[in-house]
């Protein structure tokens, strides 16, 4: 299978679990600015999820872009990815009707905390692949931004039962760490391209 055709099927995804999430905010009833109070809660969980559909969107773009094929394990790998970030319209809505209480915003977590290992056993397999001098492989590096996040989401998940808002702190600063663009796939990718036209 040509890697265009799983990245289509991926964007595809990624555009329906966006649309669900935002279906969740229900219109309410009456014209008055005071109306929108109770959906307060329901906005910023769908905001914090649209800014990491979107982070996991773009990574994925670059990771695919720079594998030279796709094998039968990285489509398994990059549908497990899809089934845990299509969980996430299910748990946004959760933490929003239930105003960031301790359950929800535990399994908020632990649904970011998969699709962080998804993620990164997808990145694996392309690597495996395509072999430790690949594009992907030196871009990656030793990936200290990757395994620090996945331990931010543990850490957040356990102070969830402390206070919430700790948590939500935590979920808020993982997401500013991966809000630029991870540019080491591009960079490695240039300089690749730079090297062949010297």
């Amino acid at each position: 299978m040509k890697k265009g055709r799983m990245e289509a099927f991926s964007d595809g995804v990624l555009a329906i679990v966006i649309t669900i999430m935002v279906l969740e905010i229900k219109v309410p009833h009456g014209n008055n600015i005071t109306n929108l109070e109770p959906l307060i809660p329901v906005f910023l969980s769908y905001v914090l999820s649209f800014i990491y559909i979107g982070i996991y969107w773009n990574n994925h773009h670059h990771m695919i872009h720079a594998a030279e094929k796709v094998t039968g394990a990285v489509l398994w790998a990059n549908l497990h990815l899809l089934f845990w970030l299509s969980l996430i319209p299910f748990v946004t809505g959760w933490v929003g009707e239930n105003h960031f209480s301790p359950i929800p915003m535990a399994l908020y977590g632990f649904i970011l905390f998969m699709a962080a290992v998804a993620y990164f056993i997808l990145q694996q397999i392309i690597i495996r692949s395509q072999g430790k001098k690949s594009i992907l492989a030196k871009a990656i590096g030793r990936d200290i931004k990757g395994k620090l996040s996945t331990v931010l989401y543990l850490v957040a998940i356990a102070s969830c039962f402390i206070h919430p808002l700790i948590a939500g702190i935590i979920y808020i600063l993982v997401a500013l760490m991966w809000l630029i663009p991870d540019k080491r796939i591009e960079r490695s990718m240039n300089g690749s391209y730079e090297e062949e036209h010297v």
